[in-house]
């Protein structure tokens, strides 16, 4: 089967759904091809297991972008909930409110601890690390060595499998950016003395310190089968368990022919004016034709891998967190989800408790590769050492395997990425790329659906308005989204009329 469509979009997580609604609802012609047979949404999907519903990873809607959280209300205007946030560290068997109680921490660090965590603090601001190149030295900065040991190495080292000297700054810069240790304190003490109302932060709050976010009342994934179910209102097309394998550019004829295989192994052949590909660059570099010359970059890319071992049961024990974050290197686990309490719609009975115990890995290591049942006992030892649920009340448990979680920022990353970037500008035009794996870019759901939204615009302007590379690294694209983009961007261009 041979077809020809203006617009082709390879994967169906936010980004791709995004750049897919914007451009149906413009009235433009758009197909978009999804790997999974099931689920659209891709790591922000929903699963469902026995109708317990459960997210990978956990996503909170929070967005300082208007044009965001407008969008979000357009596709899901009648399903969002409010919902507290509340987190924990543990570390060294004691539970840290997350953002951090000022009076708590120092109970808890003990007041020797503490004031050697200030020393260390003043230490680092007196003598920095000029132009730090790694996180360690970039957190170490911000915070000082001695907290950087205790809330920062061990967490980080789990869930990026390297130590925080091979991680780059950028990846720090982007994530706890706008967060410090005086911010830190003041907000501490806010709490400490209930001075914080939730739900008021103030438009200047760094993400990391929001009290509250909104949630669609069954999960993330309401909100991608809505996106896909409006994309074919409009006229496009959502195809299932489509993998892509050949993506092959004529320069004479300026088009895109890419090749599928269908879960019943029949091969599709579409035509394409424009691609936008949220796959991983990897992936998307080694099908492409003609080959490219910075392929042997993209196969440098790194990824973290990453499972979630789902533990159902009548817990005896109440757990508040949404999630805790475990800090303590005596359990491989890296964070444990509590899935009631991102939305109690999440549990078909109302009562019995879903835990998530999120690991970390690569593709192929010892924990990938171990069987459902070995996954499922290390859950409840760790979950039994950690104190948050008796494994006697585990009823029932599920294992999901997410592979490409995590674009790594290692220390070639941002150099392999700019020569693919030079060569895709000169040699491949009218291929976009969008998401979190489609850029290698750490990006939030918020930032994801941005680069999506800008690709749209970028479309049906006929050229680039928007630089979608800009996006979580300038206030213009994260905060005020399109018109802060439009603003910093054409100053006298005009911009299309319709821009969201």
């Amino acid at each position: 089967m041979s077809r020809t469509v203006e617009t082709l979009i390879i994967g169906a997580g936010p980004a791709g759904l995004t750049t897919a609604y914007q451009l149906s609802r413009e009235g433009r012609e758009v197909v978009v091809l999804e790997k999974d047979p099931v689920y659209v949404g891709g790591i922000s999907r929903t699963v469902n297991y026995k109708n317990f519903l459960f997210d990978i990873g956990g996503h909170r809607f929070f967005s300082k972008s208007k044009a965001i959280v407008d969008l979000w209300r357009e596709i899901l205007p009648d399903d969002f909930v409010e919902r507290p946030r509340l987190s924990r560290i543990f570390y060294q068997k004691k539970f840290y409110a997350y953002p951090l109680r000022a009076f708590e921490a120092l109970r808890n660090l003990g007041v020797a601890e503490s004031a050697l965590c200030m020393a260390s603090f003043g230490f680092a601001k007196l003598f920095p690390v000029h132009n730090p190149r790694n996180f360690h030295q970039w957190v170490r900065n911000q915070f000082g060595e001695r907290l950087f040991s205790i809330f920062f190495k061990t967490y980080t080292e789990k869930v990026w499998g390297m130590s925080c000297d091979e991680i780059s700054s950028d990846w720090a810069a982007q994530r706890i950016k706008g967060l410090s240790l005086g911010a830190a304190i003041l907000d501490g003490l806010r709490r400490s003395l209930g001075l914080n109302k939730a739900g008021n932060n103030g438009d200047n709050s760094a993400k990391t310190l929001i009290e509250s976010f909104q949630y669609p009342r069954k999960g993330p994934g309401m909100m991608w089968d809505a996106a896909a179910a409006k994309i074919k209102q409009n006229g496009g097309e959502v195809l299932m368990g489509r993998s892509v394998e050949k993506i092959h550019y004529d320069e004479a004829s300026k088009l895109w022919t890419v090749e599928a295989w269908t879960a019943d192994n029949r091969r599709e052949t579409f035509q394409a004016r424009h691609v936008v590909s949220s796959a991983p660059i990897r992936e998307l570099m080694s099908n492409l034709s003609p080959t490219p010359i910075s392929l042997l970059h993209a196969r440098q890319l790194r990824y973290r891998d990453f499972l979630t071992v789902v533990l159902i049961g009548r817990s005896r024990r109440e757990l508040p967190d949404n999630w805790v974050y475990i800090h303590d290197p005596a359990v491989k686990v890296g964070r444990v989800q509590n899935f009631r309490s991102w939305s109690p719609e999440m549990i078909p009975d109302g009562v019995s408790t879903c835990l998530g115990l999120e690991y970390f890995c690569f593709e192929g290591d010892g924990l990938w590769t171990a069987s459902d049942a070995e996954l499922i006992e290390l859950a409840k030892r760790e979950i039994a050492q950690i104190g948050l649920m008796d494994p006697r009340d585990v009823a029932d448990a599920s294992v999901v395997r997410q592979p490409k979680a995590y674009p790594v920022y290692d220390e070639t990353y941002a150099a392999n990425i700019e020569t693919i970037r030079a060569e895709l500008r000169l040699r491949y035009p009218n291929l976009h790329l969008v998401g979190r794996n489609g850029m290698h870019k750490y990006n939030n759901q918020d930032h994801a659906m941005m680069t999506g939204m800008l690709t749209a615009l970028n479309i049906i302007a006929g050229e680039v308005v928007h630089d979608v590379w800009r996006v979580n690294e300038d206030a213009e694209y994260c905060e005020a989204g399109v018109s802060g983009a439009v603003e910093a961007l054409t100053s006298e261009r005009q911009v299309p009329s319709k821009a969201a």
